[in-house]
């Protein structure tokens, strides 16, 4: 699997040999160091990082699809880092710092985008709590800009900042940073990249059991290709975490929600800058194709479908169509949904697990796709070393005990 470069796209098009595969497909072995279940980003991410950092190579990935599959490929590609705990912006702002050098660590074009995140208020009440945000993460040390609604219409002229708006504007803040990223190249530059130092990853190959020893320490996996012992064993399954727990004996304060999302047939550029509304809970930008990628709030009600319902998908186009008049006549071209794992505290859930030897990659909710490079990094430093990295600890499972819970449900795009 040599680089990849100019030179070589020029072979290749004038009739040189097919491109070999990005990763090798791998069958399963009977026994690894790591066995991490899950292709996801998160997966795929823990065992770069084990190779990478720690010079872990026996690892296997077990995806029960196919790479990228699951949320990795259903999310609407936004990365930041606007949150407002101490801890929150830690965790997230090493993942946006990894996303900047990605591409060229990954030798992989992961299509990052710092267009800026903006952040709208439509109230007095809005706008306070904005102003308290803003101050809050420049106080952690990451950018942030507080905006009038003059510089709100000059970032986004399409949006409806006229005094008849039945959603006035405010003001604002924005994070330069931010942006978007595409998802499909940072599952596909993550396994090719482990799979090139060593990793097997093995498609089509459901987790069935969660194997113990009699001191209750996990020591393996039954999968549909048969049994495979491991010294350690990783869960990064997003929405299907409580599932795999159920397997180990053990609960999680976990509920799964499906998370839609659309877009637009094509057009020319018009939007350049990511755009969260906090009335509406609308969020919108502009693919490099040029659709227009809408999303919006939860489905409120438990599910495990990768599917979503008309009346979310009505409220998300009906936001889009009175905040951007403009798009109010653009035809939809496709829906899909992931399945987010929320948790209380809207806080991800990272470490050891109550079961010795398995370890716990889950609880982003909507911010799983923006968090990858930190969750695979400091997941692949608790299995390396033994202990939880500074900047994961506070997110323990622990915290369900001590009490020590951080709430980012704003931040996170979760209503209270």
């Amino acid at each position: 699997m040599g680089g990849y470069s100019a030179l070589g796209l020029l072979r290749h098009g004038l009739g040189a040999k097919a491109w070999p595969p990005a990763w090798r497909e791998a069958s399963p072995r009977e026994r690894y160091r790591v066995v991490i279940i899950g292709g996801g980003g998160h997966g795929l991410a823990t065992a770069y990082y084990l190779a990478r950092n720690h010079g872990i190579r026996d690892v296997a990935v077990l995806e029960k699809g196919w790479i990228g599959g699951g949320n990795t490929g259903r999310n609407t590609t936004i990365v930041r880092s606007n949150y407002y705990y101490p801890e929150s912006a830690a965790l997230y702002d090493l993942s946006l710092k990894l996303y900047e050098g990605l591409s060229r660590e990954l030798d992989y074009n992961i299509m990052l985008s710092q267009r800026g995140m903006m952040t709208v208020a439509h109230s007095r009440h809005e706008l306070d709590m904005v102003r308290r945000w803003a101050g809050a993460i420049r106080a952690n040390g990451i950018d942030s800009e507080l905006l009038s609604p003059v510089e709100v219409a000059r970032l986004a002229p399409l949006f409806d900042t006229s005094p008849q708006a039945r959603y006035p504007v405010w003001g604002g803040f924005i994070q330069r940073r931010g942006g978007t990223a595409r998802h499909d190249a940072v599952a596909w530059g993550y396994a090719r990249a482990a799979s090139t130092l060593g990793v097997d990853i093995i498609q089509n190959c459901e987790v069935t059991a969660i194997r113990r020893d009699p001191t209750g320490r996990a020591t393996g996996v039954g999968t549909s290709r048969g049994e495979i012992a491991a010294d350690s064993v990783v869960m990064a399954v997003a929405g299907h975490s409580t599932a795999v727990a159920d397997m180990a004996g053990f609960r999680l304060p976990v509920t799964s929600y499906a998370l839609q999302a659309m877009v637009s047939e094509p057009v020319k550029p018009v939007l350049d800058v990511v755009v969260l509304s906090l009335a509406t809970g609308l969020y919108v930008s502009q693919s490099d194709k040029g659709e227009m990628v809408l999303g919006g709030a939860l489905d409120l009600y438990n599910s495990y479908g990768q599917r979503g319902n008309l009346p979310t998908a009505i409220n998300v186009a009906g936001a889009a169509a009175e905040q951007f008049p403009a798009l109010g006549r653009l035809r939809m071209l496709r829906q899909w949904a992931g399945i987010v794992d929320v948790v209380q505290d809207s806080s991800p859930i990272l470490g050891e697990s109550p079961v010795p030897g398995l370890y716990i990659n889950c609880g982003w909710g909507t911010g799983g796709f923006k968090a990858i490079p930190a969750g695979g990094w400091l997941t692949a430093h608790h299995v390396a070393t033994g202990h939880s990295h500074a900047i994961a600890t506070p997110f323990s499972l622990r915290r369900f005990t001590t009490g020590a819970l951080i709430d980012e449900a704003a931040a996170a795009g979760i209503a209270h």
